[in-house]
């Protein structure tokens, strides 16, 4: 059995296939936090030992405010992961950040309002820096393998996450734009900044599914609308994990 996994994948929406790995098992793990989102699959991708784990739980149960993400990152430290790949949908608030390019964001702006957002809440306070939040190791390897696979993909950008589980309106949505962010989701903090806390390599492949609500002559977000696009275009974020982890 394997009970050590050096990466780990936090699957968003369509993106937490346990097809990925190669000889895989389940496991059920709880943390001081309680449960993880879902057992954690684990196995291994081109003979590095991978675990994904389901951020809103098997088929999509769990909604954003409601996700566990402490007992999440938590778990996946627990079991040895030294990096987290975590995958998102997003709505894109720059024209040239097209439904279906995928965007490697460098920053974040936290616009959550009621969820756990550190571990260090009890026995001592550590103010951890968050200058930096992803992996720049992350990032330049998901560059590298977006050049070769020839993806469209942003090297860089600020990714705003909401509490959700409505979408913005038109007034919050150009509001965003004006704070010098590119996409927007409802789960990346306090994801990041928790694995940070941990000193655990964390990046994010987001993929923009839609423009939000702020762009003229174009439809709305709605869900089904994501999980359309998430459908279309999964594949090149399965390849671009594939292609990364063995150059980790």
């Amino acid at each position: 059995m394997i009970d050590m996994a050096k990466v780990g994948i936090i699957g968003g929406s369509g993106l937490d296939d346990p097809k990925l790995l190669k000889d895989y098992e389940e496991i059920t793990m709880k943390t001081k936090y309680g449960s993880p989102s879902s057992p954690i699959v684990i196995g291994s991708i081109r003979n590095v030992d991978v675990a994904i784990l389901a951020r809103h739980g098997r088929g999509h149960t769990i909604p954003p405010s409601k996700v566990n993400f402490r007992a999440n990152v938590l778990a996946l430290k627990e079991i040895g992961c030294e990096y987290i790949i975590a995958t998102t949908a997003v709505g894109s608030l720059r024209e040239e950040i097209h439904p279906g390019h995928l965007v490697f964001p460098d920053q974040f702006i936290d616009f959550t309002k009621k969820r756990e957002y550190t571990f260090f809440d009890e026995e001592r306070v550590v103010h951890t820096p968050m200058a930096s939040p992803f992996s720049e190791i992350l990032r330049s390897l998901f560059i590298d393998s977006g050049n070769k696979l020839g993806l469209k993909y942003h090297p860089k950008g600020t990714v705003i996450t909401i509490e959700g589980p409505r979408f913005s309106t038109k007034a919050e949505s150009n509001m965003f734009r004006v704070l010098g962010a590119d996409v927007i989701n409802m789960s990346t903090v306090p994801e990041v900044s928790l694995a940070k806390e941990l000193g655990i390599e964390y990046a994010t492949v987001a993929m923009s599914t839609d423009y939000d609500c702020w762009k003229e002559n174009e439809e709305s977000v709605t869900f089904e609308m994501i999980i359309k696009t998430m459908k279309k275009n999964a594949d090149n974020v399965k390849k671009l994990i594939v292609e990364t982890i063995p150059n980790i």
